[in-house]
């Protein structure tokens, strides 16, 4: 009722024309019975066959009227309707911690946004155009054969129940079947994502072959699944269609002997025979509707799944909604993080640690020993499962995620940029930046060297992910974006190792200028990252193993010696 409510004069318009329909289709068998039953008898005259004749056309015209009304408004309601649920996921989407996405897949969600509404929406038409006019037929074709004939009339208790009897047993085959195929599709989409998304490693590996393989799997799984559901509908035509001529026939059959006999007139037969059809056609067309409604039901199930899943994150226990980040000090206070919650092993395992405001720290280990996770506690990506993350002494899950997100900016492992210019890709930091601005900060990130080159240079138009760029290129214009927002924390989770050196000591250095004032953390693989930072983080196995400056580690720690002895030389110089 939500999304039919805006627009309750479509649902209703829609519906009332295709009545108007009916009306006229059980009528017109009736005068054209009297026309025949007068030629019959020779009573039909010139003045009464025109009027008889003037009466149908407009009748016709009437119902033609009415049909096209009924489409009209049943095309614009779905396709409000549609538009509605349709932007009600999406947003419901962008509100999902990562947790919600990892549970449904990006490619089942894609499915869900796209395919699942379309079928709601052609439902939601059908719906409109036969949901009255089938019954009315039906109904109305019943009293007028009763009317005429109801001892011939009662055949119909045997063909009635026979349709119904087949239309519920197809609904309950095929509901479980749209449902298998709509997830074929789920998983036909994330194959072709993943392939197109990841498509230069894919070549580089020369695995083309074997992508062909895997698709060609998803694709022969979705089509014998879509074969499996659309047999239900192939034999239902004929066997509809069936019942209906065998109905007919019997019609015919009996009722020549009652005009035979002088029981019947000629035309109340031709009536009678007419009012069958229109019985057992809208029969057909409730079959159909129920039929495709347990592809509609599938759909619609898998959307409201999606709608009723709670965020994993929200603002609702936030005590300080008005709250902003203003020093950017941050606490870790016994905090533990598993990904499988019903896993033993932890990623995080009882990180205390404190980070004073305006202060820039590193923070080196080995791959996967929780550095990107610790870093993605405080913007609230995930949630610990023990203790507590503060920035400026208040729990993050008092801020609202708006300010705390806006006062945190973070360049993630994988850089990501939107297709679109590269302006507007670094307003995404700020939306009202000034060109001078924009310039400063792509100049602090080292960007503005290559930007320049550019022939239309900031209004150069981006691949998808950037694609039309070099890594170093995407990270340092991910930096500047991030730049943009003036965070009272930064965070680069090893944001610059598609770039020099040299480069990333100008990276730094800049840093001290522009943000002088916030809090730094920088993740690293390579020890001349960090070494200049006011403090380094030293972490292995989820926790942290050593803390202090580059001089201080070098004499107390052992695995910070290790990396520096491999990456400096022996004496970590």
């Amino acid at each position: 009722m939500k999304y039919i409510r805006p627009y309750k004069t479509w649902f209703i318009l829609g519906p009332l024309c295709m009545i108007v329909e009916v009306i006229g289709e059980v009528l017109m068998p009736l005068l054209l019975a009297s026309v025949i039953n007068a030629g019959n008898a020779g009573t039909l005259t010139v003045g009464s066959s025109i009027g008889t004749s003037a009466l149908l056309i407009a009748i016709a015209l009437i119902m033609m009227a009415g049909g096209i009304g009924g489409c009209y408004y049943a095309t614009k309601a779905s396709i409000a309707f549609a538009g509605d649920v349709r932007n009600d996921l999406y947003r419901k989407i962008q509100g999902f911690a990562f947790g919600n996405i990892d549970r449904f897949s990006t490619g089942s969600l894609v499915t869900r946004v796209t395919n699942d509404v379309t079928q709601v929406q052609n439902f939601v038409a059908m719906v409109m155009r036969m949901a009255l006019r089938a019954p009315g037929m039906m109904v109305g074709g019943l009293i007028m054969a009763i009317r005429l004939r109801s001892d011939l009339a009662m055949i119909f208790l045997i063909s009635i129940p026979v349709l119904l009897l087949f239309v519920g047993s197809n609904i309950m085959v095929g509901f479980p079947r749209f449902k298998m195929m709509q997830t074929k599709i789920d998983n036909l989409n994330s194959t072709v994502q993943e392939n197109v998304t990841n498509v230069r490693v894919v070549k580089s590996f020369v695995r083309e072959k074997d992508e062909k393989k895997k698709f060609g799997r998803a694709n022969a799984d979705l089509k014998n699944a879509a074969m499996r559901a659309m047999r239900v509908v192939i034999f239902m035509q004929p066997i509809t269609t069936l019942v209906m001529y065998v109905t007919v026939i019997t019609v015919g059959w009996k009722g020549h002997a009652l005009v035979l006999g002088g029981e019947m007139a000629v035309g109340d037969l031709s009536a009678f025979v007419n009012y069958v059809i229109q019985i057992l056609s809208s029969l057909v067309m409730i079959t159909f509707l129920l039929m495709f409604s347990s592809r509609a039901m599938a759909s619609g199930k898998r959307i409201i799944e999606v709608l009723d899943e709670e965020p994993d994150m929200n603002d609702d226990a936030a005590a300080q909604k008005e709250l902003t980040v203003k020093e950017g000090r941050i606490e870790f206070r016994h905090v533990s993080f598993r990904y499988y919650k019903n896993s033993e092993d932890k990623v995080l395992d009882d990180i205390s640690l404190t980070i004073q405001p305006g202060t820039t720290v590193g923070i080196i280990g080995s791959t996967g020993c929780g550095k990107s996770t610790l870093v993605s506690m405080i913007p609230r990506l995930y949630d610990p499962d023990e203790g507590e993350v503060l920035v400026d002494g208040v729990n993050v899950k008092d801020y609202s995620l708006y300010n705390l997100r806006e006062g945190v900016g973070m360049v993630l492992q994988k850089n990501v940029l939107f297709s679109g210019t590269i302006a507007e890709n670094l307003r995404w930091g700020d939306e009202e930046a000034t060109a001078e601005e924009m310039t400063a900060m792509a100049t602090a990130a080292q960007a503005d060297k290559f930007v320049s080159t550019f022939k239309e240079g900031y209004e150069t138009q981006l691949d998808k992910g950037g694609n039309n760029l070099s890594g170093g290129q995407k990270q340092r214009l991910c930096i500047a974006r991030a730049l943009m927002k003036k965070p009272k924390i930064l965070i680069l989770d090893d944001s610059t190792s598609a770039v020099d050196t040299a480069t990333e000591a100008q990276i730094r250095h800049a840093f001290s200028h522009e943000l002088a004032g916030s809090t730094k953390i920088i993740i690293a693989q390579r020890i001349a990252s960090v070494m200049d930072a006011d403090r380094i983080i030293v972490m292995n196995e989820g926790k942290i193993t050593g803390v202090g400056t580059h001089e201080e580690l070098l004499v107390s720690n052992t695995e910070y010696q290790e990396i520096a002895e491999s990456q400096l030389g022996r004496k970590g110089a």
